[in-house]
């Protein structure tokens, strides 16, 4: 049973930083996507990053327009904690993020089949 738990939400300023990490068990897949999705309050969930898995090695990242150059994602070396560094936060940040995954790494962006439970980031302005 695959299980992701996130962490490191919480309240920042504008033009700061905060990380996220989520940490996956249960994994049985030689290859999978993992990433993050956000949705604050009234709006849908939205994409916000992704990373594929492939034979033990993690490949490029993409993100949606609105984090480009702001957000990073990366892995640890097992590739089972996932990190997203935000930095220059603005209020439009605001939003609970989850944590997803997917054994088919290009569903990743759009249908993950396994979310986290969620953690909230607000930032002020």
């Amino acid at each position: 049973q695959v299980q992701l738990v996130e962490a490191g939400g919480g309240l920042a300023q504008a033009g700061g930083s905060l990380r996220l990490s989520c940490a996956a068990s249960g994994l049985s897949f030689g290859a999978y996507g993992m990433g993050w999705f956000r949705q604050a309050p009234g709006k849908e969930r939205e994409f916000v990053a992704a990373m594929p898995r492939i034979g033990g090695l993690t490949l490029g990242a993409r993100y949606a327009d609105s984090v480009k150059g702001r957000f990073t994602v990366s892995t640890d070396s097992t590739g089972n904690v996932l990190y997203l560094q935000m930095n220059d936060l603005k209020s439009e940040d605001t939003a609970i993020y989850y944590c997803v995954l997917d054994e088919d790494w290009t569903m990743v962006p759009t249908q993950p089949r396994y979310w986290g439970q969620g953690t909230q980031v607000t930032v002020s302005s």
